[in-house]
């Protein structure tokens, strides 16, 4: 009779852990296919965030290209104007005049 409750006893047991572990396999795999679905969020999420800092950054040079045109431009532009004012000075002419040779 000790046998026959002991039998049972251990049948129980192993049914029982034998449920616990299908439970367990059954979330791990909830929490494996969940992890893969946060990592493919995240991966666009990335892609798009690297993908709107290029955009800027490509708006940022061109914005700077623009300013060093214009830098250039008004350079040259008061380079020529003290050449024209430097050579007046010394030829005792006008400025127009100057710009004219």
């Amino acid at each position: 009779m000790r046998k026959i409750v002991l039998a049972a006893a251990a049948a129980a047991s192993a049914l029982t852990l034998a449920a616990c572990s299908e439970q367990t396999e059954n979330a791990a795999a909830e929490t494996a296919e969940s992890a893969a679905a946060d990592t493919e969020a995240n991966a666009e999420a990335a892609g798009a965030a690297v993908e709107e800092a290029a955009t800027d950054t490509a708006v940022a040079v061109e914005n700077a290209a623009d300013a060093t045109a214009t830098a250039a431009a008004n350079a040259g532009d008061a380079a020529q104007a003290g050449a024209a004012a430097a050579e007046a000075e010394l030829q005792n002419e006008t400025k127009a005049e100057a710009k004219a040779d």
